[in-house]
């Protein structure tokens, strides 16, 4: 056994006097053990040294920068991850593991995954389920998880020094996003939570992360887990994450709401949900539980509450969407494989998934919100109050909660916004652009924008109000 409180003590000697070699530590320790070893020892206590490994072995102090922000935006899933997965597709069912009986079957598992989530069935994840899982999945949340991120980088708001709890990890999309997000001098002490057979591909996945990003799997249900095992007595998460997991939860609200509490002072906790609408609108109803309009829990972003002591009660159905991301090979493969059927001809897409589209929601202890500005009403009119505003011009203040929904050329640009009072949808129509009111179309989803003079409108046909933008109106973009 080699003596890790001398090792420590080496440690916190040296780091700020030069590079921490282990070959140079192991002639200080009782039994001069083996450099491999002390170098282990020293992954192992990295974190709670506050060390990250450099490529050349020797261990140097994390900086204290927060993590930069990335303007996130990836088209390609990682070769390397796309290999690695690969390789469990080929160990499980051979070379030609797309075509034939293996084929049909990943085929069909996706085929049913799909249904049962746009039904909203129960879905159990043997290996086989897990894979096809993978297969369609892994890019996109790979992709999603990143732009979540963007929102708190900007604000200074991602420590480089983290500890993770990633909620439902599934086979480990949002872990790899996380990871390639970060700098590669952050030091991670990731932990996951998945009780199925996707914990089998989650763990290899991990396998091709760096060293510097410490990986446990806990191979137990949510509502099982207890964060508080593996967090040092008065800490919390940095970032507690629940990436497309919620609508697996039989009590989806008061599971987070049990997890919310073990996230640090300063932390996050991240929910992401496909962007379909039981999903979309499933998360929001877990936000407005958590984050209540009279409560301690700040909505951080995108959803903000712009009004103090409101909170938005429409059905909430809002998604941002990212660059689409390129087919990897083992889709490609699946999806060109097989026979052709009266539903599908081999390689038309059905197996492919390159959209990036997903709702999310930061919460935070702290108060902190990715637009600090709050709306009076001796300048701004209230959505909640909308009624009495119809037929007038008015000045409004709102978040930006989609890209254009119009869905075919030749109609007005159409936006879903917010201002966090509301109980009907609103939604913004650009009828003429200029240059004093395209920010309405510039504006990325979730920035904060001033309406001038702007014309309220009731829809009859869709039972919301429309927000007129026209030659007569002003769109700021709020800093």
């Amino acid at each position: 056994m080699i003596d890790r409180d001398a090792v420590r003590s080496n440690a916190k000697y040296l780091r700020n006097v030069r590079p921490i070699d282990p070959e140079e530590i192991c002639e200080y320790i009782e039994g001069t053990p083996h450099p491999a070893v002390v170098r282990e020892t020293l992954r192992e206590e990295a974190f709670d040294l506050g060390l990250v490994e450099r490529d050349d072995g020797t261990f140097v102090p994390v900086e204290d920068e927060p993590v930069p922000y990335r303007d996130w935006s990836p088209t390609e899933f990682p070769e390397a991850y796309a290999f690695a997965f690969e390789d469990l597709l080929i160990e499980r069912y051979g070379v030609n593991w797309h075509r034939d009986e293996s084929g049909d079957r990943l085929r069909e598992v996706i085929r049913r995954l799909k249904e049962d989530y746009y039904y909203q069935n129960e879905v159990a994840y043997d290996e086989e389920a897990a894979l096809g899982y993978g297969i369609y999945h892994l890019p996109d949340y790979y992709a999603a998880v990143g732009y979540v991120l963007d929102g708190l980088a900007e604000r200074g708001l991602l420590p480089r020094v983290l500890r993770v709890l990633d909620v439902g990890a599934g086979t480990g999309g949002p872990a790899l996003g996380l990871h390639d997000y970060l700098p590669e001098n952050s030091l991670v002490e990731y932990h996951a939570v998945e009780p199925s057979a996707s914990a089998d591909v989650l763990e290899a996945m991990l396998s091709e992360t760096r060293s510097n990003f410490k990986t446990t799997v806990h191979r137990e249900t949510a509502e099982a887990f207890d964060p508080a095992s593996v967090l040092p007595d008065g800490e919390g998460f940095d970032l507690v994450c629940f990436a497309n997991v919620l609508s697996e939860l039989d009590d989806p609200t008061s599971v987070a709401e049990r997890y919310l509490d073990y996230v640090a002072d300063d932390g996050s906790f991240v929910g992401i949900a496909p962007a379909d609408l039981n999903t979309s609108m499933g998360l929001r109803e877990v936000e407005r539980a958590l984050a209540p309009a009279d409560g301690d829990v700040t909505v951080y972003a995108p959803t903000l509450r712009l009004w103090p002591g409101h909170a938005p009660s429409d059905h909430g159905w809002s998604f941002d969407r990212g660059e689409d991301i390129v087919a990897p090979s083992f889709q490609r493969r699946l999806d060109e494989a097989g026979e052709a059927t009266e539903d599908r001809d081999p390689g038309d897409g059905t197996f492919t998934n390159e959209t990036v589209q997903f709702s999310s929601v930061v919460l935070r202890h702290d108060g902190e919100r990715r637009v600090d500005v709050t709306a009076s009403g001796e300048r701004y009119a209230k959505m909640a109050e909308m009624e009495r505003h119809v037929t007038n011009r008015i000045d409004l203040l709102a978040v930006k909660l989609s890209h254009d929904l119009t869905e075919h050329d030749g109609a007005n640009p159409l936006f879903k916004v917010s201002d966090g009072s509301e109980s009907v949808e609103h939604y913004a129509v650009l009828t003429k652009r200029d240059s004093l009111n395209e920010w309405l179309a510039r504006a990325d989803y979730g920035d904060v924008l001033v309406f001038e003079n702007v014309l309220a409108l009731w829809n009859d046909d869709e039972g919301a109000y429309n927000l007129v933008v026209d030659g007569e109106t002003v769109v700021d973009r709020v800093a």
